[in-house]
């Protein structure tokens, strides 16, 4: 499941040139989508990392993050270039304080070995069950499960639409464990890697995520069945172009399901149960965010050349000896887009967080709040236009002063000030009103 590998390490991550097109002699393996980026913006990422780092690989769970805030030009780039933004933070000294227990990774490990034990015999019954009923699942026979093993990520990516492509003209069901996957992300390679991917006769894929929350009672939290979703949509929008690959080459009209199968424990046992997820929605955000996003030597381009992000590690391979006042120079040279949701996805959300409340931004109060203040763009000029007295005088007082578009018959402005009134009305009242005259008082 995703616990395991969606979080790679740094020495699994991908070079930064596009997979090539065939992974050995002996067949030609349809590309990836997009060309090989230039040789110069490999320098030029090399340097912002450092000589020697090798780039971390940017998963399916922060491509989903990422695209949920492409404004951030901060993450496209450090994301782009492959920067361990977690050490990073540790080094600005505003670690991350969230990530998954040791327990629920190895329960993760667990469950997932459970589900595709057997062939995966359980998994393609669920699969049956849920999206292809009114007749017997496939005997364990009938399942190819091709190897996926190959030399590096643009190799295992080579060899996963080489095995998609033969699924699909053998016309029978396959069963791909831990595909791996390329999607492009700001002009840069990002390798991802479903749980499995399941080919269907018909030459329809289903993309297939495991996870260890449990589904009570036929139903799951929320708020984790729709991270999934947006986790799952980044392996479909990566399935589209090798579907259209596999489509030219085999003769076979080849569909990538839109419904995925989302498996998780029942109950609160370890035995696994099933429900196909709608994810249109989420791939469609999803396809239209990462669009959005600024590529990523446009935004390194903008910067000096003597830009680093090189933590300068000791001997231990560990220790960063490079000072934090000269990484968060660096690292303020790229804007960032901060909300409160940044918390939850983003290694570095602490420290924007706290560069964001020094500036006084209502970025930092939520994007909703942002939304309502229109032209305010800091505490101050929300309070300063709060004043039931109106800016005029407000540029006569100590304080920064409302915006010149934001007058007084601006909606904003009426509603703080309308705001502002209720407040002093209400402190101007006793916190707990008096008994009435009429009636006896409390003994």
């Amino acid at each position: 499941m995703n616990v395991s590998r969606d979080s790679r390490p740094a020495s699994a991550a991908p070079p930064e040139e596009r997979p090539t097109a065939t992974p050995g002699p002996r067949r030609e393996v349809p590309p990836p989508p997009g060309a090989a980026p230039p040789g110069g913006r490999r320098s030029r990422l090399t340097e912002l990392r450092g000589p020697g780092v090798r780039p971390r690989s940017l998963d399916a769970r922060a491509l989903a993050a990422l695209a949920a805030n492409p404004g951030c030009r901060r993450r496209a780039l450090l994301d782009g270039a492959g920067i361990d933004k977690g050490a990073l933070a540790q080094a600005l000294g505003s670690p991350a304080a969230y990530g998954q227990s040791q327990f629920a990774i190895v329960r993760g490990h667990s469950f997932e070995s459970r589900v595709k034990s057997d062939g995966g015999t359980e998994l393609l019954r669920l699969l049956h069950e849920r999206l292809a009923p009114g007749g017997p699942p496939p005997a364990p026979e009938e399942v190819a499960t091709p190897d996926l093993s190959a030399a590096g990520p643009e190799g295992r990516a080579a060899r996963t639409a080489l095995a998609l492509r033969e699924a699909t003209a053998a016309g029978g069901w396959a069963l791909l464990d831990h595909p791996m996957l390329v999607v492009e992300v700001a002009g840069s390679p990002a390798y991802v890697e479903p749980d499995a991917v399941v080919v269907h006769p018909d030459g329809s894929w289903t993309v297939v995520e495991i996870k260890s929350f449990p589904m009570i009672d036929g139903s799951a939290d929320a708020a984790k069945v729709g991270a999934a979703a947006r986790q799952a949509a980044v392996y479909v929008l990566a399935l589209g172009p090798v579907a259209g690959h596999v489509g030219a080459h085999t003769g076979r009209p080849v569909r990538v399901r839109d419904r995925v199968l989302l498996v998780c424990p029942k109950d609160f046992s370890n035995l696994p149960t099933a429900a196909a997820v709608d994810v249109r929605k989420q791939l469609a955000t999803t396809r239209r965010q990462l669009s959005r996003l600024t590529r990523v030597e446009e935004i390194a381009a903008a910067l000096p050349p003597e830009t680093t992000f090189d933590l300068a590690l000791a001997d231990d391979g560990k220790t960063p000896t490079r000072r934090p006042e000269e990484l968060a120079e660096a690292v303020e040279l790229v804007d960032a887009a901060y909300a409160p949701e940044c918390l939850a996805a983003c290694e570095l959300a602490f420290h924007c967080r706290k560069r964001s409340r020094e500036d006084g931004a209502v970025e930092a109060l939520g994007r909703g709040v942002r939304g309502e203040l229109g032209g305010l763009r800091t505490v101050g000029e929300v309070l300063a236009a709060a004043r039931a007295d109106g800016p005029e005088s407000a540029a006569s007082a100590d304080g920064p002063k409302p915006p010149a578009t934001e007058g007084p018959d601006d909606p904003a402005v009426v509603a703080l000030r309308r705001a502002a009134a209720l407040r002093a009305e209400a402190l101007g009242r006793p916190a707990v009103p008096g008994p009435r005259a009429e009636e006896p008082g409390c003994h």
